[in-house]
């Protein structure tokens, strides 16, 4: 079996890539390993600039007619604040990518399965319930997998790993993940029930030793995360620890948040650790990688879909401008991937310090940054990092003496 392309992982990243490669002509086999689509508690908010990434792939209007919903404003709570001031000085979203009325979200399993249906339409080759045996790169790009009774071994032009975090093609590949230490503890979880949260706001909050974030999906659907500390790993363990969770929600900065608590869970409720991780090169001869397989950023700023939007479409731009892939070079996505990861590696840095850490001097760090950004608006640059894309800022704002400045330390 000859393909053009053999892309191993059917999740965003490799769903996006096949259909915009069929759509240019090429022959493409995907290979997904689940037979449905779970929710894996990820995957449902593009920032602006991912949106922008997403228009550019012309697949904007698919997701927007799968039920895409725009959030156009953004409210910060802080237990240093009262609501009223906290709703005095909303944040509108449309200003940061023309065009883009705000972040938008879509329910990660219907956003995978509109993808691989759409591949599917223009001409992928695509099959579920695969077990990838062995992959190889290199001149002559091979993939062994078995589906059902029957192992197949296909070959290709070029092999794309978006095969995420455990890549197996990453691996065999040999190329290194670094990655480091855990800064915090993150849950989440989508309930339903909750028509009174207003579906335009989304909202983040710290009270006490807890830290919250709320986006609403539509129709009174809402995901909801929470950041707490390493030492409380077990804190929503257990049969009780959904409801545990929406009780975490309960605060007096943010009084709306009954509505979130009193809401229905309607997926699963994880927790992780939250960290980064990243490739120096995220290519090998005759193949590249995509998406978490190149390594992700700590999700407590939300840029894992705006990530892979990103890798798919400067990786398919490559494919579609050099006919003769042997000659294709990656080294200008390598570099751009290694500089934004490093970027916005620093950006959830900080905002993991200001955000998911607790106690006297936490709080009167935010409270010292709010006064101070107040007077000079360059201390929350970090917004347009995450909103706008990390290459909007300039090179000094990603230093260790910015963070200083921000944290109160210079």
């Amino acid at each position: 079996m000859d393909y053009d392309l053999i892309v191993v992982g059917g999740g965003i990243g490799g769903c996006a890539l096949s259909a915009v490669m069929a759509q240019a002509g090429a022959k493409v086999l995907l290979l997904e390993a689940s037979e449905v689509y779970e929710d894996k508690v990820r995957g449902e908010w593009i920032a602006p600039w991912g949106v922008t990434e997403v228009k550019r792939l012309g697949l904007y209007d698919l997701l927007v007619g799968a039920g895409g919903h725009h959030i156009e404003t953004h409210i910060s709570y802080d237990e240093n604040r009262t609501p009223e001031a906290a709703r005095s000085t909303p944040a509108p979203l449309g200003v940061f990518a023309p065009g883009v009325p705000g972040p938008l979200c879509i329910g990660h399993p219907h956003h995978c399965q509109t993808l691989f249906d759409e591949a599917v339409r223009r001409g992928v080759d695509a099959r579920r319930g695969v077990q990838v045996m062995s992959v190889a790169g290199g001149a002559a790009p091979t993939v062994t997998f078995r589906q059902g009774d029957q192992e197949t071994t296909a070959t290709a032009r070029l092999l794309v790993g978006a095969d995420g975090r455990a890549s197996r093609v990453r691996e065999t590949l040999g190329i290194p993940l670094h990655q480091d230490a855990p800064h915090h503890m993150f849950a989440g979880m989508l309930v339903e029930g909750a028509p009174d949260w207003d579906e335009k706001v989304q909202a983040i909050g710290v009270e006490g030793d807890f830290s919250f974030l709320a986006f609403p999906q539509g129709s009174g659907r809402v995901r909801l995360y929470g950041s707490y500390g390493l030492d409380q790993r077990r804190r929503f363990a257990g049969p009780d620890g959904a409801q545990a969770f929406l009780e975490a929600f309960r605060m007096e900065c943010s009084p709306d948040n009954v509505h979130l608590a009193d809401a229905r869970p309607i997926g699963p409720l994880l927790s992780y650790f939250n960290n980064d991780a990243w490739t120096d090169a995220p290519f090998a001869p005759g193949a590249v990688l995509v998406g978490d397989a190149g390594g992700w950023n700590d999700p407590i700023i939300g840029l894992g879909l705006s990530i892979t939007y990103r890798d798919v479409r400067i990786v398919t731009d490559i494919l579609k401008a050099e006919a003769d892939w042997a000659k294709a070079d990656f080294t200008p996505y390598g570099e751009e991937r290694a500089e934004r990861m490093r970027r916005l590696r620093f950006t959830a840095g900080l905002v993991s310090t200001l955000e998911a850490e607790f106690g006297e001097t936490a709080r009167a760090r935010r409270d010292s940054l709010h006064d101070r950004a107040s007077q000079d608006a360059s201390l929350r640059a970090h917004t347009f990092a995450v909103m706008a894309g990390p290459e909007v800022l300039p090179p000094e704002i990603f230093t260790p003496e910015h963070r200083a400045r921000v944290l109160g330390e210079a």
